[in-house]
């Protein structure tokens, strides 16, 4: 059997810089490592991300989705709105509202 040392999920940005600090001040993860310009490792609980910048053309929306588990949707999204991000809320079984990262990557932030 395959032995997982450990996973990530790669996010494609267009501006290292940009993409750190939205990750980290806006979001509150933490920046483990930077490589550079290259790469950078953000960790929160449960996940890593690993930040790549690209010269390729980022289709905004189209790239993949990370999603963030908190105890309370709206005292989250209230938080997040106050340092200027915007939501989408959709009507589901669960709280969940959609946001994006400054490539136009979708998160969301969802209560179970």
């Amino acid at each position: 059997m395959l032995e997982i040392i450990r996973a990530n999920v790669t996010v494609m940005v267009s501006d290292l810089d940009r993409a750190i600090e939205f990750y980290t001040e806006r979001l509150g993860l933490k920046l483990v490592r930077r490589y550079n310009n290259h790469w950078a490792d953000i960790e929160g609980p449960g996940i890593t991300i690993g930040l790549h910048p690209t010269r390729k053309i980022i289709n905004p929306g189209d790239n993949m989705q990370i999603g963030i588990r908190v105890a309370d949707v709206q005292h989250a999204q209230s938080l997040l709105q106050n340092s200027g991000i915007k939501f989408n809320a959709t009507a589901d079984q669960v709280r969940m509202v959609h946001f994006n990262d400054p490539d136009g990557n979708t998160l969301y932030l969802i209560q179970t």
